[in-house]
């Protein structure tokens, strides 16, 4: 359906769709080397998630696609590297005029004329497994895996078995160098090394991405030196100097030091040299002896490049052209309902496997009951599967739905509690309503609470969760911090021992002063993901004081003031001054809707989530919140842009507030620390001057962002 024709509510609840199933299959992909849809069906979702956004803006959720990066790293005997410089993703294109739109973007953001030329490079995407290497004097001295964008895992070891990597580079290089680029197994390679796991009986590899990202994620190297993988160079991260001004001739000298850049990598004059470049690539895919899923396109200017930026998760200067979509035909063997940790019924096709995109898929969600009914999904049914950018599978056609038979009947009952299952009104998904009394919930959340962006509490996994949940030592977040209890107890179990026992409880006690952001995170409220909590936090600094203006601002009626007006009509909460007021404070936040207002409201409004909370808070004490920001004149103030700047654009200017540490402000109030003001400033500089607020001007802010460096 067309985003325009959608009402808010439906909007709200596909994008939370979408959130969670990106989500999903963003950790199969990353994080599990496992994916269960092809690119295209991926692509397809991360579109429609991009189109509703731009339809609802209001709506972004905190835990959007958008803003998200890979997938963090999940449990493995690596070790963990924090990337000095984040390793982005690229936001994709699918025509021609998306890329056309991409350069028209860079064009507006960067204030150049709209014919001014915007040189590009252009080089196939290959599908292989991101890793950076770290270069200090010219010597290799760590390798890492992209992970979340931030923290990833240490292959130093592993990665001295690839030939195209090279231990020291040549001379002149900078001190310190980051080259980044994609491990990856050539199509022979991938054929020789299946029939020998054929021959051996060991497990097939799914496609050349996955035996190259399980071969490097190796702990014992000996098995990557086993396996034939190779490397390809696409740019850098941390640098101690940049020896070139553009990005294609910093790829020549990176391929002057010893390591492999692509062969098609070219540089192109205008877009329409770009575009024939991807179709040229496009036509000799199929012969190339690696895969590829699209062409990669970046500004060449590193000026430009610097002044263009990066948004939540991608770099304003590199655009990735992806491939169309394929799609396979199967059979729909069963229909199981799968109950979430916020009793969302979801019901998952078993399907007969199939491959599609190089990737065997076995489950594909159906979403929700509307979508079963829309497609006429039934056990038997033949379907057409698509994938796009390795993400859930998702069915785009029955092709057996006229065929005669009862249609799939969605269940009136939780599977898991037996408590009745509704959806609320404007929704289109069934919830079970047994809340905390439902085991899966229970469980769930519990999981989420100890899971790595959450609390992070090493020791306490699924397995064990349920363990101790199933004996009843775990009902809620606070039962956690009281097991140091049942240490006797837990003693002996099978596969626990003194030693294993303490490391336990040392992870927990380790968590008792938890950052508020995450423990925030963990108690699972809807709509509040791991970016919404923490700018949550920014704004409140403390648990009590977010509760307290999200109590007011869902305040659900009160009586007239006139105690002796038996007849007083009650007052809409939105009519009183401290409700529109505390409304007002949490939708001024950047990333907050009316969605998460009401999902904190409906939280707080529960009592059993208030006993929850308060039980919580007696066991662990989170310090005040503390934003870190770079050092800089303007860090934690408020500023504000009027007039017309000159050198830069609007969206570039509050880019470089934020990167300061600042807040970019649209009106001027007496909340505002900093106004610069360009020609034809008009009211704002008026009413900055009336509050005597501090104002500059262009010239007196890019000296300010000199100064920070």
């Amino acid at each position: 359906m067309n985003p325009a024709d959608l009402s808010e509510a439906e909007a709200a609840n596909e994008l939370m769709r979408l959130a969670r199933q990106i989500a999903h299959h963003n950790r199969r992909y990353h994080a599990e080397d496992a994916p269960e849809i092809s690119d295209a069906d991926y692509d397809a979702l991360v579109r429609r998630n991009a189109a509703l956004e731009a339809a609802f803006p209001h709506l972004v959720r905190a835990d959007s696609p958008s803003r998200q990066v890979g997938h963090e790293v999940s449990a493995s005997p690596l070790s963990k590297v924090t990337h000095e410089v984040r390793m982005m993703s690229l936001d994709n294109a699918f025509s021609d005029e998306d890329v056309r739109d991409f350069v028209a973007r860079v064009r507006r953001f960067l204030n150049l004329a709209e014919d001014a030329a915007v040189v590009l490079t252009a080089e196939d995407k290959i599908d292989g497994l991101s890793c950076s290497l770290r270069y200090e004097a010219g010597r290799l001295v760590r390798a890492a895996t992209r992970g979340d964008g931030q923290v990833g895992e240490d292959v130093t070891a592993n990665v001295a078995h690839i030939a195209d990597i090279p231990q020291q580079l040549s001379r002149d290089v900078p001190a310190v160098f980051e080259i980044r680029g994609e491990v990856y197994m050539a199509k022979a390679d991938f054929l020789a090394l299946n029939a020998a796991q054929e021959e051996k009986g060991e497990k097939l590899f799914a496609n050349p991405r996955n035996a190259a990202a399980g071969s490097l994620r190796q702990k014992d190297a000996r098995v990557t030196a086993s396996r034939p993988l190779r490397f390809l160079a696409h740019g850098w991260g941390a640098a101690s100097a940049l020896p070139e001004t553009g990005q294609f001739a910093m790829m020549r000298r990176i391929a002057a030091w010893g390591v492999p850049v692509s062969p098609l990598l070219v540089r192109c004059a205008d877009p329409q040299e770009a575009l024939d470049h991807f179709r040229r690539i496009a036509a000799q895919r199929a012969d190339l002896p690696y895969d590829i899923d699209g062409v990669v396109y970046k500004v060449d200017s590193l000026e430009w490049q610097g002044r263009l930026g990066f948004v939540a998760k991608a770099p304003r200067w590199g655009l990735a052209h992806k491939f169309p979509a394929e799609q396979a035909e199967t059979t729909v063997e069963a229909i199981d309902i799968q109950v979430g940790r916020t009793g969302k019924l979801t019901p998952v096709g078993r399907l007969r496997p199939v491959s599609v995109g190089g990737v065997t898929v076995t489950n594909v969600t159906l979403h929700n009951r509307d979508e079963i009914a829309r497609l006429g999904v039934r056990v038997g049914d033949r379907v057409v599967l698509q994938r796009a950018g390795d993400v859930i599978p998702q069915v785009v056609e029955n092709l057996t739905r006229d065929a005669p038979g009862d249609p799939f009947a969605f269940p009136g009952h939780c599977p898991e509690c037996g408590s009745e299952a509704v959806a609320e009104e404007g929704e289109v998904d069934v919830r079970c309503t047994g809340g905390l009394v439902c085991p899966a919930q229970r469980t769930e959340r519990l999981r989420h609470f100890v899971s790595r962006a959450a609390l992070d509490i090493e020791g306490l996994g699924e397995k064990t969760i349920a363990e101790f949940f199933a004996l009843g030592w775990l009902e809620s977040p606070a039962d956690i911090f009281r097991l140091r209890r049942r240490r006797d107890d837990i003693v002996g179990r099978e596969g626990w021992k003194d030693k294993s026992v303490d490391n336990l409880l040392a992870a927990i006690e380790a968590k008792r002063s938890p950052d508020a952001a995450r423990l925030l995170f963990g108690l699972g409220i809807r709509h509040v993901g791991a970016v919404t909590a923490r700018d949550l936090m920014k704004r409140f600094v403390t648990l009590p004081a977010l509760r307290a203006v999200a109590e007011r601002a869902n305040a659900i009626r009160v009586t007239a003031p006139m105690a002796d007006d038996l007849f007083a009509a009650p007052i809409p909460a939105a009519d009183l001054p401290e409700v529109a007021d505390a409304r007002a404070e949490l939708l001024g936040i950047e990333g907050v809707g009316p969605v998460v207002v009401e999902a904190l409201g409906d939280f707080f409004h529960e009592p059993h989530n208030v006993a929850v909370w308060d039980d919580l808070l007696t066991e662990v004490t989170p310090p005040d919140y503390v934003v870190e920001t770079r050092d800089s004149p303007v860090a934690g103030k408020t500023v504000v842009f009027t007039g017309k700047l000159e050198t830069m654009s609007r969206d570039e200017a509050k880019a470089q507030a934020e990167a300061l540490g600042a807040r970019a402000a649209g009106s001027v109030s007496a909340k505002t620390d900093l106004v610069v003001a360009g020609p034809g400033a008009g009211s704002k500089l008026k009413q900055a001057e009336a509050l005597g607020i501090s104002v500059i001007d262009e010239a007196g802010w890019a000296e300010i962002v000199r100064a920070a460096g």
